[in-house]
């Protein structure tokens, strides 16, 4: 990869010349980032021993604030518009410069780092912030080098980070004072004006979701992944709330990673060092792995202690339902190391299909896979989100749209190569509603489709019998053990028949025509997997 020339006026690294910083702190290990950040008042400590941290006025990303400067290399590649925002290249080196000057004297914390366990296809990132926590949170989400890795180390890609530098709209080619500008052809990533750590996670995610399917052929997903003792690789995607990292934390598989993986001709591997997870109503019954992660080293952001103690009161939404937890993979007692697994032999798409219309397990073919990897349907309700009273269809394509620089086709083409190349099972799981939409019906129990995925994964569905889905025309299993067989066909649980028809169509409906913005662009094997 080509390195960038570090004497340049507008070199991300300018202001790190012997002359111009006052102190610059390389590759601190955590005790020394977390005594740094509590004597410059950045975060308080917890009675687990985790780093209590705030992100400021951005408790989540701004997807809006997001750019990707416009250049000979994107112009033609990247899918513009309202998720890829152009950013003018002149702009661009301008807002550098600025930046440069503003940190020329200001304490900085510079990291190594890698993006991807797969040695093939890693980024080797720089990355440098004004917070220790911050530098503390890289250290804890990506991949760490070793001694001997960090004496000859060569970056190739450069993220900057300062939260308290901000630009002038007016002048910068900003919508606002905070941004995200990422240039993909110098390889650097400009983060100010929000504290949002996730920021930088997604930054690179988004790199490697344009690096990876097209200039490698490899196919970046925004999934969880595990691996059984026999070695069958299982991903799941799902968008919040459909219960992915829940049902990807398995006490009997191995986890490999909850967030971002790549597929090559080999296998699976995580971009990530760490986990990022939410903590809103955290208790140490439902969720024991992230509970026993939360321990000297780990982050939480934006948490409250219970009154008169030092103990984090996961229930207090004060500050932002977004509450998180960062640290590094090797805190969960049966992570995977290197993160890096077989081919998948089972894939799970999670919805929460609040209409309780769709099955709650089928079995797609190439096609149904395709469209229904583009549409990244779920349904959020009440409570999930300000504003938000009755249930809500949320599409997002590929599962993570908001990461994709490329046309989602794109992404599912490969999918789709990869899954008929290694004869892949794609199926769809329905963590929503039963017996009748919400406020109707009830939640799918957990236990249930918990049985319903390990039945997929052991092969107990592989010769039981199969129903077409009227209306959306998947492949609905008849038994299923540890599950009662009305439970398999939604339409049974409803009281109203007529009822189930029309919400069922109804949201068939919605499914094509979310789907009007793609079928430009859709091959016709991709359409096949439409509804009826």
């Amino acid at each position: 990869m080509q390195e960038l020339d570090l004497d340049t006026q507008t070199s991300p690294l300018a202001f790190l010349s012997p002359t111009a910083f006052r102190k610059v702190h390389s590759n601190l290990p955590p005790a020394e980032l977390v005594e740094i950040a509590l004597a410059r008042n950045e975060g308080k400590l917890t009675s687990s021993g985790a780093l209590m941290a705030d992100t400021g006025k951005f408790t989540g990303r701004s997807p809006k604030d997001r750019y990707i400067v416009l250049d000979d290399k994107t112009k033609d590649a990247v899918w513009w518009g309202d998720i890829n925002i152009p950013f003018d290249n002149e702009k661009f080196h301008l807002l550098l410069e600025k930046m440069n000057a503003f940190l020329a004297d200001k304490e900085l914390f510079v990291r190594d780092a890698y993006a991807g366990a797969d040695v093939n296809h890693r980024l080797k990132l720089k990355v440098i912030n004004t917070k220790a926590w911050h530098n503390l949170f890289c250290h804890n989400m990506f991949l760490r080098p070793s001694e001997d890795e960090l004496k000859n180390f060569e970056h190739d890609f450069t993220i900057i980070c300062a939260p308290e530098f901000e630009a002038n709209p007016k002048t910068d080619g900003t919508k606002n004072a905070n941004f995200a500008v990422l240039n993909l052809s110098e390889r650097i990533i400009l983060i100010g004006g929000t504290g949002y750590a996730g920021e930088m996670k997604k930054g690179i995610f988004s790199v490697l979701n344009f690096i990876l399917p097209h200039e490698k052929n490899v196919l970046s997903m925004h999934c969880s992944a595990n691996v059984g003792a026999e070695g069958d690789t299982a991903i799941f995607f799902g968008l919040s709330g459909t219960g992915k990292t829940t049902l990807s934390a398995d006490p009997n598989r191995n986890l490999v990673g909850d967030d971002e993986h790549g597929w090559t001709e080999n296998g699976v591997f995580n971009f990530e060092g760490g986990c990022y997870a939410k903590v809103i109503d955290l208790s140490k019954d439902k969720e024991p792995e992230i509970w026993n992660a939360i321990k000297f080293g780990s982050i939480v952001e934006n948490t409250r202690f219970k009154e008169n103690s030092r103990e984090i009161d996961f229930a207090n939404n004060s500050v932002t339902e977004n509450t998180r937890t960062a640290y590094p993979i090797d805190f969960i007692s049966n992570a995977l190391n290197p993160s890096i697994a077989g081919i998948p032999k089972n894939i799970f798409f999670l919805t929460a299909d609040a209409f309780g219309v769709i099955p709650p397990i089928s079995k797609l073919n190439k096609s149904q896979a395709m469209y229904h990897f583009i549409s990244g349907y779920t349904a959020k309700v009440a409570g999930t989100e300000m504003g938000v009273t009755e249930p809500k269809l949320t599409f997002s394509a590929c599962f993570g749209a908001a990461f994709l620089p490329l046309h989602p086709t794109e992404y599912a083409s490969l999918f789709g190569k990869k899954m008929e190349e290694h004869d892949t099972n794609v199926w769809l799981i329905n963590t929503g509603w039963t017996g009748g939409s919400y406020g109707v019906g009830s939640r799918m129990k957990l236990a249930y489709t918990r049985a319903m995925i390990t039945a997929a994964l052991e092969g107990k569905l592989e010769k039981v019998d199969y129903k077409q889905h009227p209306v959306f025309g998947m492949d609905v299993p008849q038994v299923c053990p540890n599950v009662p067989s009305e439970i398999l066909n939604p339409k049974t649980t409803w009281e109203d028949k007529e009822a189930y028809d029309k919400q069922a169509r109804e949201l068939s409906t919605a499914f094509k025509s979310n789907f009007e913005k793609f079928k430009d662009f859709a091959a016709a094997d991709i359409m096949m997997g439409a509804p009826l």
